[in-house]
């Protein structure tokens, strides 16, 4: 299957298992992916991950999906923010505060990708490629 954006179809992959209370998503396997898989295992808004398939990347990355005592989502929401046709790129000054710092932004920078915490503190900007919170 061909996905003019594979960002925005792991968000969505993500969101929609979400919602059906799956407790794994499979997705297509990327340097990107697993970069924001990382933050997403870190931030503690999923359980963890595992590669499956083969060692390069033609393999799937099997996200283990994080659900509160009470059945309730870890991830309340998922917004992609920079999309192919528009670009959004902020300096270290204008990096976005999700809901006043409950939630993170994603930010790919020169130095990789990472939250936009991680991008203050390193006093640099980037592409703002996704909110969650």
């Amino acid at each position: 299957m061909l996905v003019n954006d594979p960002v925005a179809d792991m968000l969505t992959r993500i969101r929609n298992a979400l919602t059906a209370r799956h407790e794994t998503v499979d997705i297509p396997r990327s340097k990107v992916k697993l970069a924001i898989a990382d933050i997403l295992k870190d931030e503690g808004y999923i359980c963890g991950y595992e590669l499956v398939g083969k060692e390069d990347y033609s393999g799937v990355i099997r996200i283990k999906l994080k659900y509160t005592s009470g059945g309730e989502k870890a991830i309340t929401g998922l917004k992609r923010v920079s999309k192919p046709g528009l670009r959004i790129y902020a300096n270290c000054e204008d990096l976005p505060k999700v809901l006043g710092g409950f939630g993170i932004a994603i930010i790919s920078t020169s130095k990789g990708i990472m939250t936009d915490k991680h991008a203050r503190g390193l006093n640099i900007g980037g592409e703002v490629m996704a909110y969650i919170w």
